[in-house]
């Protein structure tokens, strides 16, 4: 386990992070890591997130990487650091809505579905720019950057084009508003060398990291 986790980290270069994705894993699993130096976790159900924050340490930064129900906003928000899917105005409006309520600000990075896949969540690149323009109107809400998913193919020249688009797209959201974003998380356990190559600076990682 140790040494996947350092060998991919030597290859990510010094301004990478690597979110650790703990979901369907225990306590015991999440605190091998956090004693190797691991803050960054992220987690994509709530419940498991509710149930494993309050019996590890205070000072993870837990992430929210999977589609986030506005009627589960109350209950996490406390725990997180940073929402990897904000998807929607109609998220952006109550996750505000419950930072304002508990007097705190939130890191969020809009989650783009650039592979147009049925299964998966997110914004389609049109909408990318509205959205962040909107995005001013929430004071408590920190925009950072994005995340996109890679298609589910074997195919890496078409996982790779993906990525790419996410990468010019993060660009031109800079360009055009002027905004500090720069996280562009991309990249999981089947595909991060391709996303290391086409600018990622943020990997999530799970199952290659925790090998049964």
């Amino acid at each position: 386990m140790t040494e996947i986790y350092h060998r991919i980290r030597s290859k990510c270069p010094p301004d990478c992070r690597i979110l650790v994705v703990s979901k369907h894993r225990s306590v015991r699993q999440i605190q091998a890591y956090y004693d190797l130096g691991v803050r960054d976790f992220g987690e994509n159900r709530a419940q498991e997130l509710l149930e494993k924050a309050p019996q590890l340490p205070a000072d993870i930064r837990w992430s929210f990487i999977g589609h986030l129900q506005r009627n589960k906003v109350r209950a996490v928000l406390p725990w997180l650091s940073r929402i990897h899917s904000l998807d929607s105005l109609a998220l952006a409006e109550v996750v505000e809505k419950e930072a304002a309520r508990i007097e705190r600000t939130i890191e969020v990075l809009a989650e783009f579905n650039l592979a147009e896949e049925a299964t998966k969540t997110g914004m389609s690149a049109d909408e990318a720019l509205p959205f962040f323009r909107q995005l001013s109107r929430f004071p408590h809400l920190i925009p950072r950057g994005i995340m996109v998913m890679g298609p589910h193919v074997q195919d890496e020249q078409a996982i790779a084009a993906v990525f790419h688009q996410a990468r010019t797209l993060l660009e031109q959201l800079r360009q055009k508003t002027g905004l500090d974003l720069p996280v562009c998380s991309m990249g999981m356990s089947q595909d991060w060398p391709i996303a290391l190559k086409e600018g990622s600076n943020e990997l999530r990682l799970g199952s290659i990291l925790f090998p049964d």
